[in-house]
């Protein structure tokens, strides 16, 4: 057994964050499932959100961040983070985060703008913002002597204190399989930390990692924590059209720096269908892209920034550049072909504005969590934002706890399981789920589809719980466990809300009701997982 003041499940820019917080006066593990570096925000292109701009103000960004949310943000999380965000880009600035500098701005730095946002406020480094922002802090986290980092590992399961008798303690830790090794280690912690990022891996088509399999917010559900808004999925308009290119996300600052969307003919088309065109948050640009798609029978529709100087775009643009020469595609000559994917869950499991969770000693922060800052609809580059402040607001919380001494735990019971007979039973569940979830929960519903989906849902989950009853776990087996919880999930919340609304789009209920209101999911009494 591993015991230490703070287990972080996963290494995205919050956990990393939040780890550095703690490092110098508590014991961390650091548990992540592939690298260190290995999250959706490494994937992150355009930047983060922040108040830095004199012409710029808290309030507006608030009203953006409202007006994105479709009435569903919470009005003090949402001024929280905006608040916090000067501070939160400081702290990264003095890491030695090498955003993009402009000797023109008064701050020193070039800001952005892109769509839903009322002025430049997006601070970034060239379009790998999030790249930038791991690399600085896994640095400095693989230096700290006080954390210790175990890559290819996954979270099997939360422990609880009634394991051991002792209920009033929450959450005292998890069990963890080495991948590499195939053998289960028990963590012992003081406090534990979701951090493990989004739901993409639910659908067929995603611009997130490999990794973002709902792990969190599944293992949390079980644990007997609430989630809400589940239903709020945020398809990326501009996921790279490609053969052999399946989760490249075209970023919103080619939107937002002049690009613009056009029919196969050249037709621009989204000034019908929203007076802000291409600066139009991501829901009703990607409605508007799956409609013209729809109607016209068409694979893709095509981002265009060919009349930007061919410099330029290779100086603001290098990554998204050079990914696309490589695959023929130049953009200084070329527009760029484009669908809409699965890209970011709004909701997640709840919290409070210092990260905790229902369940005592168990955080969350991340995408992973459900603050109330996204709504309805997450307005671009409030992702990472979020996860710094909430990053240093957990940490502030753990910290001002009594230094209790880390519980002992039980070791992980495989004597009633045996080595899986047919691995093919996961890799066809796996393919029948996300099938199923991209051709009934997507971009627009109804409620027949929806019906149909969670028929399939359940079917799969009773399969997908006997294998796990039966066979040792796995790292495919571990992560579907969690697919299908987090899809019955999203499919709950789906059949709850009876408008349309943000993200949720339903030809059956076409209208919005007049008072907002969050989906809120509690648990059934919880099982005793092995």
């Amino acid at each position: 057994m591993k015991q230490y003041d703070v287990l972080i499940l996963g290494s995205g820019t919050a956990g990393q964050s939040l780890a550095l917080r703690l490092a110098d006066q508590q014991r961390v593990a650091l548990v992540t499932k592939r690298e260190l570096t290995d999250s959706a925000s490494a994937w992150a292109q355009g930047g983060i959100a922040a108040v830095l701009d004199a012409t710029d103000s808290v309030e507006a960004h608030i009203q953006d961040t409202f007006t994105a949310g479709a009435g569903l943000c919470d009005p003090v999380a949402t001024r929280f983070v905006v608040e916090n965000s000067r501070r939160a880009i400081e702290w990264l600035i003095e890491r030695g985060v090498p955003f993009t500098r402009e000797d023109e701005s008064a701050i020193g730095y070039h800001l952005t703008r892109e769509g839903g946002h009322s002025h430049r406020r997006i601070i970034h480094a060239a379009d790998a913002t999030g790249a930038a922002v791991q690399a600085t802090l896994g640095a400095q986290v693989r230096a700290h002597p006080n954390i210790d980092i175990f890559e290819h590992h996954i979270a099997i399961d939360l422990v609880l204190g009634d394991k051991i008798g002792h209920p009033e303690l929450g959450c005292v830790g998890a069990y963890v399989l080495d991948i590499e090794a195939g053998t289960v280690v028990t963590f012992g912690a003081r406090n534990t930390v979701l951090a493990t990022g989004g739901t993409g891996k639910v659908y067929l088509y995603t611009t997130n990692p490999d990794v973002a399999t709902g792990d969190g917010v599944a293992m949390a559900w079980r644990a007997g924590c609430r989630v809400g808004n589940m239903e709020f999925i945020q398809f990326h308009p501009t996921c790279l059209y490609h053969p052999q290119e399946k989760s490249f996300l075209i970023s919103e600052a080619v939107r937002g720096e002049g690009g613009v969307l056009r029919l196969p003919d050249g037709t621009r088309f989204m000034p019908d269908h929203d007076p802000r065109a291409e600066l139009a948050p991501r829901d009703i640009v990607a409605r508007a892209i799956d409609r013209e798609m729809k109607r016209r029978g068409l694979d893709c529709v095509y981002l265009d920034i060919t009349h930007k100087p061919a410099e330029w775009i290779r100086e603001h643009f290098p990554t998204i550049h050079s990914r696309c020469l490589e695959l023929g595609i130049d953009i200084t000559k070329d527009p760029i072909p484009v669908v809409p994917a699965a890209h970011y869950s709004c909701g997640g499991i709840v919290t409070d504005l210092a990260a905790r969770t229902d369940v005592p000693n168990l955080y969350s922060v991340g995408e992973s969590a459900f603050t109330g800052l996204h709504g309805a609809n997450r307005l671009a580059s409030n992702s990472l934002l979020e996860c710094l402040v909430f990053g240093e607001s957990a940490a502030k919380d753990i910290l001002s706890q009594p230094q209790t001494p880390v519980p002992t735990l039980p070791e992980w019971d495989e004597s009633r399981v045996t080595d899986a007979d047919e691995e093919v039973v996961i890799t066809h569940n796996w393919a029948e789920l996300r099938q199923a979830m991209w051709d009934y929960v997507g971009i627009v519903r109804t409620t027949k589809r929806l019906q149909r989906a969670q028929h399939r849902i359940r079917l799969l989950e009773s399969e997908i719980h006997e294998f796990y009853s039966n066979f040792r776990v796995s790292n495919d087996l571990i992560e579907l466990r969690n697919l299908v919880v987090t899809a019955d999930l999203i499919v709950r919340c789906a059949l709850l809300r009876k408008e349309s609304r943000g993200l949720h789009s339903s030809a059956d209920y076409p209208e919005t009701l007049p008072d907002p209101r969050p989906t809120l999911l509690r648990p059934p009494r919880r099982k005793r997982a092995r």
